[in-house]
């Protein structure tokens, strides 16, 4: 137990380090995935200055597009990056080692989250700076603890969608491209969820983001707590919940399609 223990901690370190290291040895990587997304931001926050809106609407579109980086990583870095591997060559290696394939996942969430989270800061401190973003923080205890479950849930899901893409070949690289814009919608990172109704925006609670950026709207903002979608502790608890569900399914969804490309032979050909 300990042995197998020690392994999956030197697998998680090993596929995080090279995410780390490689994320310095390319500057200009950095400038540009920081820099691009902030402009984007800013298009929707002088949209609302243009209407008007209530102040507080700056710092959801500050906080949605730094969050946007976590979502952005999931995909790219996590649910299409065993697609990437078996082009590589490099899947046939993680099949036969003797290591959980949840492990490989999670070193990638690690270093990418690390990736992600220069991204994020980057655009929520200047983006703050720039438009003057007002923060009432009512709870900063419940604000990490959503923060971190939102995390948690979401790679989780990540995890998932690595099992589902690991069997889709070049279809991966769609897929991943039809999930990134639809999220943005239904997860509200640009306005409060609650503006698509109570049942859309229940059923969009499905996405770990949606009650995620709802929950911290609600603790960081003045008027939060009146464009939200549900009371925070709910939202704190169904966040409990899809992070419990998401990392189970995300065990048997890895080991159900790794025995099914096995006995079909479809993992790690990299012709389809």
């Amino acid at each position: 137990m300990k042995t197998e223990l020690r392994t999956n901690l030197k697998a998680i370190f090993g596929r995080a380090y090279v995410r780390l290291v490689g994320a310095h040895r390319e500057p200009s990587w950095l400038a540009s995935e920081a820099l691009l997304p902030l402009l984007s931001t800013a298009s929707f926050v002088y949209v609302y200055k243009a209407l008007k809106a209530p102040e507080e609407y700056t710092g959801f579109v500050i906080l949605g597009g730094a969050m946007t980086a976590y979502w952005i990583n999931v995909l790219w870095s996590m649910a299409a990056q065993f697609y990437w591997e078996k082009e590589m060559g490099n899947l046939e290696l993680y099949l036969v080692a003797p290591i959980s394939r949840m492990a490989i996942l999670l070193g990638m969430a690690t270093g990418g989250f690390y990736l992600a989270s220069t991204r994020a800061v980057f655009v929520f401190v200047v983006g703050s700076l720039i438009f003057k973003v007002n923060f009432v923080v009512i709870s900063l205890g419940k604000l990490a603890l959503i923060f971190f479950l939102t995390q948690v849930a979401l790679y989780g899901l990540g995890m998932i969608f690595s099992s589902l893409f690991m069997l889709f070949g070049r279809e991966a690289w769609h897929t991943t491209n039809l999930f990134q814009e639809p999220i943005y919608l239904l997860s509200g990172f640009f306005f409060p969820v609650k503006s698509l109704g109570f049942t859309i925006g229940l059923l969009a609670s499905f996405i770990p983001l949606t009650l995620g950026l709802d929950g911290m709207r609600q603790l960081a903002f003045k008027g939060g707590k009146e464009s939200g979608l549900l009371n925070v502790n709910l939202e704190i608890i169904a966040l409990v919940i899809l992070s419990i569900f998401f990392l189970i399914a995300a065990h048997y969804a890895l080991k159900y399609m790794e025995n099914m490309g096995k006995k079909e032979g479809r993992l790690t050909l990299r012709w389809q």
